[in-house]
């Protein structure tokens, strides 16, 4: 059985496949608690107090079409989105809820064959 590299949708029993990315960086970021900092002790002692740890997937499609372009920015449109990625740390495929970070699409051409962009690119991190 095949596996879809990369599925997104509004629920987690609703998801389908987006062209697979060209450029995908897996990443986790640690949730500090508000009175994480510096204490005043002789050795300036940081205290952390991580209180969770959420993922962020940095994700890019080059010389995307138009169509793939839409499809794309249409699937991570909604304000939360389910998405089913390979993750790094759990070495299997897991279904996750994301936000979506600001997208950028530059323009690469318009032709009689039709238009394509630069790269696509966004991050989504985990709710």
């Amino acid at each position: 059985m095949s596996q879809t590299f990369l599925s997104v949708g509004t629920s987690s029993s609703s998801l389908s496949a987006v062209p697979a990315p060209t450029g995908f960086q897996w990443g986790l970021q640690d949730i500090s608690a508000a009175d994480s900092g510096r204490t005043n002790d002789g050795a300036a002692t940081m205290q952390k107090n991580r209180v969770t740890q959420k993922r962020k997937l940095q994700l890019s499609w080059t010389n995307p079409s138009a169509a793939d372009t839409a499809t794309i920015l249409s699937a991570f449109n909604p304000e939360y989105v389910y998405v089913r990625y390979l993750d790094a740390m759990a070495n299997a495929y897991e279904t996750r809820q994301f936000y979506v970070g600001d997208r950028s699409a530059p323009l690469r051409q318009v032709t009689v064959n039709g238009v394509t962009y630069t790269t696509l690119s966004f991050n989504i991190i985990e709710r």
